[in-house]
């Protein structure tokens, strides 16, 4: 019935403002089926996104596994749901293809469904290549549902889910004209947030019709969700209008109208959830069987964003206001102006918030804080250089990502460069001597024996799993920091894709991510799932800066630009000299490898200290506990071969 409001509303809408559309567009119209199917199956796929979402993280999250690690009867039956969606997601996924090239194009529907012509002219349009793109992720993932018996899979799937996302998330409105990285980070976070509610709720609910014995947890667990994903939401539906409607154009338009159509229900369903906290969980709590309350909000929340979902996708079929001005080949590719060449005060004033990074940061900090004050609460000590290290991390990644740094590295390499030093080999080594997971082991309450497992016991498993015990090999720690460098410059993927947002994105999590495991193995102090020995950490360290004083050297002795094509585009006069600038940043990134590895040589020397001190404590200890029992039977064995040698003697 979802399915079926999402897909009915999204086409009356669009015909609200499909000819407007198409003359705005200059396109030929393609017929009704295009017109009008285009956006019912859209509707049907971003549906099946969020219900093969939430059904994932209800298999994950929600309810508990059975104690052999095998899912039980409701996480068996959430994952196979998703599973079943994820065919839906795919095949509408496969249909969108067609009709999208028809829409493009202006050709009839059928004329677009050859084969070999879907194929070749889906490289040509970008929306039609992501759909393409997406159909072998969901295919994948679908798979992987059918597959997967154990609790230990669905986490690695649930994350799979939200990477099927991101093709699409990445083109459409929000990844064209002016502001279009800021539109864009705010609707990635607004669609996960939406499908994380969306799918999360309908998941609840079919359990809940099926008398789930965990319905009471799973509705406390989703109700968290719930409200983190409103807020998300509210906030990043706020900035992607702000960017793209004037405020004088709210009610004067129909994409204006939409928006304010889309605040409505989105109030709508804050005023049911709130409801349903208030009523429906108390009433579960007081009877596990009681679950006429959840089932009545739930199932009209469910249709209210049906039809929401519906009035998404008409929103992205429907045309923006005009631009009132011209935009530079700056905001065309980049999203915004730079008012000159970078210098000190532009570096440390002109700041522009990167709102998936940024916000990152911000959450990371206050999650730590939070974890220091229940500490301190409780009456545990923490190290103070632990936290002034963390907080030191999240003060880099903002600075990275959203200071003048973050607005000149789109459009200059020299200073893509500082950023990615930052992100790989500064960031991640105060990060990992914050000792995140060891914090969280320590403030969070286990769940108990006979309980269902919570975050403690979930960090746990993350910790000591297969896959980490594989990526903390010092091998392939080494290789995944070490190798992406040259894959990423040398291979010829920054030069391909320089000019898309969303692979900066996925180049900053990359840098970030790889430099976390390196340094997590070599300095962390976390527990980890294998122990490493102190000369192989220093081998790691010594053995990877050749590779990175190499890459350096590469750079600086290139005679062809990196993305050459990308950075003249933007007509950014004071960035003529482009290899001057290359080998500018190659030197950065060859001169860099010197201070981290003066902080990571003096935390290994710390920590090898501190490990000698708390060894001999133990020893004392020890000693005073039996009277030194261990160096007195030492002693015994010396003094009883010293009276054997006399022995032999004589």
């Amino acid at each position: 019935m979802g399915v079926a409001v999402s897909a009915v509303v999204a086409a009356l809408v669009v015909g609200l403002s499909a000819s407007q559309a198409l003359t705005l567009l200059g396109i030929p119209d393609p017929g009704p089926l295009t017109t009008y199917g285009l956006p019912a199956v859209r509707a049907v796929a971003d549906l099946a996104a969020a219900l093969t979402v939430g059904s994932l993280m209800f298999a994950a999250f929600f309810v508990p596994p059975q104690e052999n690690g095998l899912l039980d009867v409701g996480g068996f039956r959430a994952l196979r749901r998703a599973g079943n969606f994820a065919l839906v997601w795919a095949g509408a996924s496969a249909l969108l293809v067609p009709l999208t090239l028809s829409d493009t194009t202006g050709q009839p529907f059928l004329d677009s469904l050859r084969p070999e012509a879907v194929w070749r002219a889906a490289d040509q349009v970008d929306v039609a290549g992501s759909w393409r793109l997406t159909i072998l992720f969901v295919a994948v993932l679908a798979i992987g549902c059918r597959v997967a018996l154990r609790w230990g899979w669905t986490p690695v799937l649930l994350w799979g889910s939200v990477i099927c996302l991101l093709p699409v998330a990445l083109t459409g409105h929000s990844a064209a004209g002016g502001s279009h990285d800021v539109a864009t980070n705010s609707l990635i976070l607004h669609l996960l947030a939406a499908c994380f509610w969306v799918g999360g709720l309908f998941a609840v609910l079919a359990y809940a019709l099926r008398d789930g014995k965990y319905t009471g947890l799973a509705t406390r667990r989703f109700s968290k969700v719930a409200t983190i994903s409103f807020a998300v939401i509210a906030i990043s539906g706020v900035i992607n209008a702000w960017v793209r409607v004037p405020a004088d154009e709210l009610f004067a338009t129909t994409y204006g109208r939409l928006v304010v159509a889309k605040a409505v229900a989105l109030a709508m369903l804050g005023v049911i959830g709130f409801l349903q906290r208030q009523r429906a969980i108390p009433a579960l709590e007081k009877d596990p069987k009681d679950r006429g309350a959840l089932i009545r909000f739930a199932g009209v929340e469910a249709l209210i964003f049906a039809a929401t979902i519906g009035l998404a996708v008409g929103l992205g079929r429907t045309p923006p206001p005009e631009l009132r001005t011209v935009p530079t080949p700056a905001e065309v590719e980049i999203g915004y102006n730079l008012a000159g060449p970078p210098t000190v005060a532009r570096i440390a004033f002109d700041w522009r918030f990167d709102l998936i990074f940024g916000t990152l940061a911000i959450v990371l900090a206050v999650l730590y804080l939070r974890g220091v004050v229940r500490l301190r609460r409780r009456g545990d000590a923490w190290p103070v250089g632990r936290t002034i290290a963390w907080m030191s991390g999240c003060l880099v990644l903002l600075v990275a990502t959203s200071s003048g740094i973050g607005r000149y590295a789109p459009a200059m390499f020299s200073m893509h460069m500082v950023q990615h030093m930052m992100l790989s080999m500064l960031a991640p080594i105060l990060f990992a001597l914050g000792g995140p997971v060891l914090l969280a082991l320590r403030a969070i309450a286990p769940a108990g024996k006979q309980q269902p497992p919570g975050p403690r016991e979930w960090i746990l498993a993350a910790v000591h799993n297969p896959v980490s015990r594989f990526m903390t090999q010092p091998v392939v720690a080494s290789v995944f920091f070490v190798a992406g460098f040259y894959a990423l410059y040398l291979g010829g993927i920054f030069d391909k894709y320089v000019g898309s947002h969303g692979a900066h994105l996925i180049m900053n999590a990359h840098f970030l991510l790889s430099g976390y495991l390196f340094y997590w193995v070599v300095i962390g102090i976390d527990p980890k799932p294998r122990q490493v020995e102190p000369l192989t950490k220093v081998g790691m360290v010594f053995g990877s800066l050749p590779f990175h004083a190499f890459f350096g050297i590469a750079l600086m002795s290139m005679n062809t630009v990196l993305g050459g094509w990308f950075y003249r585009s933007l007509g950014l006069g004071w960035n003529g000299n482009l290899l001057d600038d290359q080998h500018t940043g190659g030197s950065l990134a060859w001169a860099s490898g010197e201070i981290p590895l003066v902080v990571v040589m003096l935390a290994l020397l710390i920590q090898w200290s501190r490990s000698d001190n708390r060894l001999a404590t133990r020893l004392d200890r020890a000693a005073d506990r039996d009277d030194d029992a261990e160096l007195a039977a030492y002693n015994n064995m010396y003094a009883e071969l010293a009276r054997r040698d006399r022995e032999v003697r004589k």
